[in-house]
């Protein structure tokens, strides 16, 4: 998701449970394989493992979850994200 923040674009970062509760929230000027891994880590590090990461079809996350060793659990079926 793309946000304006004093007129330049930003990509917010969100984490939801299965019920659609916010877990985190990150607001970053890039949305590349680093900040991917820094926002999972610290999703990981405050709300604990997971079974299965439903993402966008964005590579950097699949790039991040393969550096932490968990790819499988990703799911990027069409609407799943929705």
């Amino acid at each position: 998701m793309f946000v304006k923040i004093n007129g330049e674009r930003h990509y917010l970062w969100r984490a939801f449970d299965h019920e659609g509760e916010v877990l985190e929230s990150f607001v970053t000027k890039k949305r590349d394989k680093k900040t991917a891994l820094k926002f999972l880590k610290k999703s990981l590090r405050r709300h604990g493992s997971v079974d299965k990461f439903v993402t966008d079809c964005l590579r950097s996350y699949g790039a991040a979850l393969g550096d932490l060793g968990i790819r499988e659990c990703q799911q990027t079926s069409q609407w799943m994200n929705n």
